[in-house]
């Protein structure tokens, strides 16, 4: 059991943000270093539509966007020193992941922003990073409660995955070195499982798999084209492997209005948003404060955040 301190978990996270601003003051004083491969010279423009500035941030509005993550995630902290304080009952069932879900939240904001602000490789790993590190926490949970594995079985298998993609990120390619795209793997695994959560039956291991082409298709992107690609797209197998769990078990009741849907609605706005923010899209300005991609960041800290009280709101029967 953690300590139940009131403001230990809030104090401490302000002191990893504080921290985190520092070292952002200190690499950045001198300038940033040579620029990623991939990315565009002071004064032209960058791939999120914004012009590369030659100041602090290359891309000013774009990185200053993240702190939407910051926000929200020091929030998250916030309610969970009241929730341990108040010996309520623990989100995720567990005060450790629960932080953790807080913790990766957070991380999203120092992680884009390093990839924004900086243009170099290091800002482009720690960014995929961040996204790894949340979108993990999400399914692997939703796989711990309809297979009822320990905390240790969960950490152990989100360290384990978090580790090989930064590994593999940096050393081999983007791919985990077999060419799959693990963050949306991660988004079709954590789809199927909700869909198993809601309906622990034969109807669910029916839809799961399905569900994640349809929202698939919906996203603009053709499920015909990737299943007659399926020898690149051999990870879409994946989707059917939850409805694949041999016992499944029903201890979980989720209230999907209006936390669930508004988190959905937001980060299906944020995607539509985020195909306008490049540069041979005609909204592009490249001098407006006002970015596409800006708005992307701000919409999906309002996704987690609206996932975070999702969570909060989930009753665990245990038996």
């Amino acid at each position: 059991m953690l300590p139940r301190n009131k403001l230990s978990y809030f104090k401490y996270s302000l002191i990893a943000v504080f921290t985190t601003a520092i070292l952002f003051l200190f690499f950045g004083y001198n300038g940033w270093g040579p620029a990623a491969e991939n990315e565009q010279a002071i004064g032209e423009i960058s791939r999120w539509c914004e012009r590369v500035s030659g100041g602090f941030f290359r891309e000013p509005s774009n990185t200053l966007g993240n702190l939407g993550f910051v926000f929200t995630g020091l929030y998250m902290f916030y309610k969970l020193s009241n929730d341990a304080t108040n010996n309520k009952s623990p989100m995720f069932g567990s005060f450790k992941i629960a932080l953790l879900y807080a913790s990766a939240s957070t991380f999203l904001g120092p992680g884009s922003m390093a990839m924004h602000g900086t243009h170099t490789k290091f800002g482009a790993w720690l960014d995929n990073v961040s996204m790894i590190s949340y979108i993990l926490v999400l399914w692997i949970y939703n796989l711990k409660r309809l297979t009822k594995f320990s905390n240790k079985i969960y950490f152990s298998t989100y360290s384990i995955l978090l580790a090989y993609y930064a590994y593999s990120y940096w050393f081999l390619d983007s791919g985990l070195g077999i060419g799959v795209n693990l963050f949306e793997l991660s988004i079709g695994l954590w789809i199927a499982t909700e869909v198993m959560i809601k309906f622990p039956n034969m109807y669910g291991r029916v839809l799961s798999g399905i569900t994640v082409l349809v929202i698939q298709q919906l996203f603009g992107s053709s499920v015909i084209e990737s299943i007659s690609n399926l020898q690149e797209n051999w990870e879409m197998a994946f989707y059917f492997a939850p409805a694949l769990i041999p016992n499944i078990h029903n201890d979980t009741e989720r209230k999907y209005t209006p936390w669930f849907f508004l988190g959905f609605a937001s980060f299906f706005g944020a995607l539509l948003i985020w195909g306008t923010g490049v540069p041979d899209h005609p909204w592009c300005n490249p001098d407006s404060w006002i970015q596409a991609h800006m708005i992307w960041h701000l919409l999906c800290a309002v996704a987690t955040l609206s996932f975070f009280n999702f969570y909060r709101k989930e009753q665990i029967n245990e038996k």
